[in-house]
């Protein structure tokens, strides 16, 4: 088991602040800006076909209950990994052109890598990567019947496994040492897209919580590839996804079947991503502290509170996930509806029932530190939204003995903690980026964090990943509401926690959001998602 002292050690030297930002570069290397895209070479690659989307309810984003279960099949899948880690469009401006996928990443660098492992099911058999520029599933292994059989005895069920990975190079290259932050919080939001997409074919997502890091590399086959040295991938998490009728499955996979991995032949080769590459030890030594060892599988229960749905939304799920975009700049004149406000945090509660958080990536460790500073009749000032009501009284007892805590809702968990033009302190603590006082809101995920990593160093992961996660909510949510969200990994760490009064690690700020009308670039042209595969959509 790692260290947690290195962990701590690892947040500690990449926290930036108003005098020094977590090392870096200190500029961007063009000519080695690392391939956003994997590709395995060698391997046998099938091409997904390119579907019309179906139009489900926006509700159906959260209630699987609003959505017909599909089988999984080729047309299926396709859609499903489209919406989930897709190309949403192209972006161009005369002499430069960039990609936007359905899951956001910091910087656009998208560290996030997705495989699936398919048991025979319609037709499909097999250690697949899924590369989305090609929107194609490029074969690692075949997968015998025999195995194939085991996993669904196992599992009680069809259904396939989904492995994200990351490879920190992409964005250490602008990032530096603070990389590893975001690999994890674009895990979150990845985890997000995976669970929303899989929502609207009427399936379920849990993680696999028991199984090790080195039991996901045997599965992936990673144990023997030879990768180029600071282009590693490493394993994330594995995720398994079945019809929503199964009430429950296994968060494990047997050793028994992990090692009929090791008797597969993989194929194919990972591309070169960069001519050269800087090599951040700290990165990897951080990656090593947080390894997860395999654990006793656990299941949370988050229980159902009413879901409230206060605000309509007049597009289809699958307008919002496609339709999501990361706001540049914030107009600093737009309110939102207080029942917008209420709307959007409810959707951040993890429910037992409903999508996302029914994941169950962990117990809800995150708390969200608002600054209001455009919400109709609601006073301007700093807010705390309590997701896990567990932790009020330590989330009192560590801020400053100023705060009011008065709540503002009857059967909400939304305080007052201090009224006030916050706008300034927003936009400052946010590495100065006018984005957070120019919206309607901001916000600061601040997270249990000592005590959780003194048990389980690896937990580290997780922490973000819950803070990537309802980073993703509300950008579906400010989405679906003609708005726009961004996810702010540039915050001042302890400038944040002085303003809330913490001085220890007890809790620690992980993740910034803000949340308001941007204010669009009419420069920028936007261009179909496929176009360059020349297939057309059926």
């Amino acid at each position: 088991m790692g260290d947690f002292r290195e962990v701590l050690f690892y947040h500690s030297e990449t926290k930036h602040y108003p005098y020094r930002f977590a090392r870096s570069l200190g500029y961007l290397d063009w000519e080695n800006q690392p391939n956003p895209f994997r590709f395995w070479e060698g391997t046998e690659r099938l091409d997904l076909p390119l579907l019309k989307d179906p139009s489900h309810p926006y509700e159906a984003l959260y209630d699987y209950g609003l959505v017909n279960t599909e089988e999984f099949n080729v047309k299926s899948l396709s859609k499903f990994l489209e919406l989930a880690l897709g190309l949403s469009a192209w972006k161009a401006i005369p002499g430069s052109r960039w990609s936007v996928r359905m899951n956001p990443s910091s910087g656009n660098l998208h560290p996030t890598e997705c495989y699936v492992i398919i048991p025979h099911l319609g037709g499909l058999q097999g250690v697949f990567h899924y590369n989305p520029f090609l929107h194609a599933l490029e074969k690692r292994a075949d997968i015998p019947y025999e195995l194939s059989q085991k996993i669904k005895d196992f599992f009680g069920t069809e259904g396939f496994i989904l492995i994200l990975t990351s490879i920190p190079w992409r964005e250490s290259w602008k990032y530096g040492e603070r990389a590893y932050r975001y690999c994890l919080l674009d895990t979150g939001h990845a985890i997000g897209s995976v669970r929303f997409s899989a929502n609207l074919k009427g399936w379920k997502v849990k993680y696999l919580n028991a199984l090790s890091d080195k039991d996901l590399e045997i599965l992936l086959g990673f144990d023997r590839v030879q990768w180029v040295e600071g282009e590693e991938e490493f394993p994330e998490l594995a995720l398994f996804v079945f019809p929503k009728e199964v009430q429950d499955v296994p968060r494990t996979i047997p050793e028994s079947i992990i090692n009929e991995f090791k008797k597969l032949n993989f194929y194919g080769r990972p591309n070169v991503l960069s001519k050269e590459r800087v090599i951040w030890e700290i990165i990897y030594r951080a990656i090593k502290e947080t390894e997860k060892p395999r654990t006793e599988e656990f299941r949370v229960i988050y229980g159902n509170p009413p879901i409230l749905n206060l605000v309509p939304s007049y597009m289809s799920a699958e307008e919002v996930i496609r339709k999501r975009r990361s706001g540049m700049a914030y107009d600093g004149k737009t309110y939102i509806l207080r029942e917008l406000f209420i709307h959007a945090l409810d959707k951040t509660l993890p429910r037992d029932n409903y999508s996302p958080f029914d994941v169950e990536i962990g117990l809800p460790f995150v708390n969200l530190f608002i600054f209001v500073n455009r919400v109709e009749n609601l006073p301007k000032g700093l807010y705390c939204f309590v997701r896990n009501e567990e932790l009020l009284k330590d989330l009192k007892e560590i801020t400053s003995s100023e705060f009011l805590w008065e709540k503002v809702f009857e059967d909400f968990p939304l305080y007052l903690l201090k009224t006030g033009d916050f706008r300034e302190v927003a936009g400052f603590v946010a590495c100065a980026q006018d984005i957070a006082s120019d919206s309607a809101f901001s916000l600061g995920m601040i997270s249990l964090f000592e005590p959780v990593l003194r048990e389980e160093p690896w937990f580290y992961r997780n922490l973000h990943w819950e803070a990537g996660l309802i980073g993703q909510v509300l950008y579906l949510e400010a989405t679906a509401h003609n708005l726009n969200g961004t996810g702010i990994g540039c915050f001042f760490d302890d400038a944040m926690h002085e303003v809330l009064g913490i001085s220890d690690k007890t809790f620690q700020d992980l993740y910034h959001f803000t949340f308001g009308k941007a204010v669009e670039d009419p420069r920028i042209q936007t261009i179909e998602p496929y176009y360059h595969l020349k297939r057309e959509r059926r």
